[in-house]
């Protein structure tokens, strides 16, 4: 039996993100969100619970010295919805990044509750 998940994006908060991005981000993207959908046990380097909230993950894309970050959280089992992406300047995650992202899951919560 084939392992699978679904992703989608909620909004347009990651596809906003998404559509600013040259080819080879875009590709490596794709190539990361595939993985997360046929991978039964993703490697933390692509895919990685926030210590510190509920449920909220980031997925881990990097290309050249570029690393990318896109919020994302599951829902109804197997179902990966992205939020909001940015990418990544330093070693901390930003702040207003993630509150954005926790904000973005709680109003994604609210509307299919």
């Amino acid at each position: 039996m084939a392992f699978y998940r679904q992703v989608i994006a909620y909004k347009d908060y990651f596809l906003d993100f998404y559509e600013k991005q040259p080819d080879n981000v875009q590709a490596k993207i794709e190539w990361t969100l595939n993985l997360i959908r046929i991978t039964y046990q993703v490697p933390e380097k692509y895919f990685k619970h926030l210590e510190g909230t509920k449920g909220l993950y980031e997925i881990r894309v990097e290309v050249g010295n570029s690393i990318y970050r896109i919020f994302s959280f599951f829902d109804k089992g197997n179902l990966v919805v992205l939020g909001n992406a940015f990418q990544k300047k330093t070693q901390k995650t930003p702040k207003q990044e993630l509150e954005k992202a926790l904000k973005i899951m709680e109003e994604y919560q609210n509307e299919y509750k």
